[in-house]
């Protein structure tokens, strides 16, 4: 009984229609961007062998997002975030589909690839400050730590399905099938995002604004909060080395090593241990959530070590598989963190920056982490990575709001939610009353301060 209950817990925000196809759509969003690096990294090595080329290929998409996500921020507050999603991801399966006629018919180049890549990567831009910034809208807020979580670990399972398809599709027929694989997640993801239904306020529409004077207030937001730019900063550092030693090294050494299959499995049991962790810390109250999800970013470490030993498959699915599952702590808090303590009508702006500062350093892992390993060796590239996420982890957790920011309080930022009528919800369910708003935790109250 004590187990059931538990279970309808965390999956009560399913019950809201608009989440139901939001939490789906990001799911298959996810699925096919799992896909593509796996797949494009196959792709190039088949065409030239070098891992500097992958870089190149799986870096310009990231150098996209870089230079656009700030705009999507702005876009997000002004528009309705679900049409945002749906027109993203219809361009996005229209790119791939570029991207695999060129594998397919075999007319393409690396040039070709580096080209479609970067229109990819803009196309993600901007939707991605909506996607994260449209949960508190679709739930009331009693439900706004589970439905995170709900939907990360749809997230997740979008992303094990999509690495494990990217690996076996790739070993089995070839990169150009697998691409054509991510255009069909992505208009999947379209047709999902169709049904996401919130009010015009809660959609994020406003009296346009001057696109500057929008971005300097969601940097006021960003740099008043010191827990905010000091994670932001942890992340920059951990996100490139992440992207270098796992999306540029591991197929690389994969590819001699374990094999491109088994280089898919192990990606979806990184996703695997991301899963069960989504479901843990949805049960989770812990009040100091950031301080505990900052901590354990450290075990982001276990995989590249692994790596850089080319350690026996199954202790290199082990090192993913808690990655996966401290990692998840991580990103339910970080989420619940912005939601919570974030007004509303800046959010997605906070997000871009974020965003950004979490993207930036993705370019730079990708494109010098084959010129290191080529000049350095794997090994000494890899544990070089190790003990940049280590110490980078200690110096995050030495900021006091880092540690004392508590979460799961009650408390909303101004005009954070809205609870979706009742017909938005299943067949015989009850309709829950709408939370009453609040205007305590504004950028001038944070409880961390």
């Amino acid at each position: 009984m004590i187990a059931t209950s538990a279970t309808d817990a965390v999956l009560r925000p399913l019950r809201h229609r608009s989440f139901r196809n939001l939490a789906l759509g990001r799911m298959m969003t996810h699925c096919a961007n799992s896909m593509a690096p796996v797949v494009l990294a196959f792709a190039v090595l088949d065409m030239t062998g070098s891992a500097i080329d992958v870089g190149l290929v799986v870096g310009a998409r990231s150098v996209a997002n870089i230079l656009l996500v700030l705009f999507g921020g702005v876009l997000a507050d002004r528009l309705p975030k679900a049409l945002i999603l749906q027109g993203s991801s219809l361009a996005a399966a229209a790119v791939q589909i570029a991207v695999a006629v060129v594998l397919l018919t075999g007319a393409g180049s690396l040039s070709a690839l580096v080209v479609l890549s970067v229109v990819n990567g803009a196309v993600a831009a901007v939707s991605m400050p909506a996607s994260a910034s449209l949960t508190p809208q679709t739930v009331p807020q009693e439900d706004l730590r589970p439905a995170n979580a709900v939907t990360r670990m749809g997230v997740n399972t979008g992303m094990i399905v999509g690495a494990s398809l990217g690996g076996l599709l790739t070993a089995l027929f070839s990169p150009g099938w697998g691409i054509v694989a991510n255009a069909v997640g992505f208009a999947a993801a379209a047709l999902a995002y169709h049904g996401v239904r919130v009010t015009q306020a809660a959609s994020g529409a406003a009296v346009p604004n001057r696109p500057l004077h929008e971005l300097r207030e969601g940097w006021k937001e960003f740099t008043s909060r010191s827990w905010l730019w000091v994670v932001v900063l942890q992340f920059f550092v951990v996100n490139a080395v992440s992207a270098g030693g796992i999306q540029v090294l591991g197929p690389t050494i994969a590819n001699s090593t374990y094999g491109r299959t088994a280089w898919g499995l192990v990606l979806a049991t990184q996703m695997a241990g991301a899963l069960i962790g989504g479901f843990l810390v949805a049960r989770s109250r812990a009040r100091h959530a950031l301080r505990i999800g900052v901590a354990v970013v450290a075990l982001d470490a276990l995989p590249l070590l692994a790596l850089a030993d080319t350690a026996p498959l199954v202790l290199l699915m082990t090192a993913m598989f808690v990655n996966g599952l401290a990692l998840e702590q991580f990103g339910v808090a970080w989420d619940l963190s912005l939601q919570e303590n974030v007004p509303a009508d800046r959010l997605s702006r906070v997000y871009s920056y974020d965003m950004l500062g979490s993207i930036l350093a993705l370019p730079i892992g990708e494109i010098t982490a084959g010129g290191l390993a080529e000049r350095f060796g794997n090994h000494t590239t890899l544990l070089g990575g190790v003990c940049l996420v280590v110490t980078v982890t200690g110096l995050a957790l030495c900021n006091k709001q880092v540690r004392s920011l508590t979460t799961g309080t009650g408390r909303v930022a101004t005009e954070a939610l809205v609870t979706p009528p009742p017909e938005d919800k299943a067949p015989g369910s009850v309709p829950e009353p709408a939370p009453v708003p609040t205007t305590e935790a504004t950028s001038s109250q944070n409880p961390a301060r």
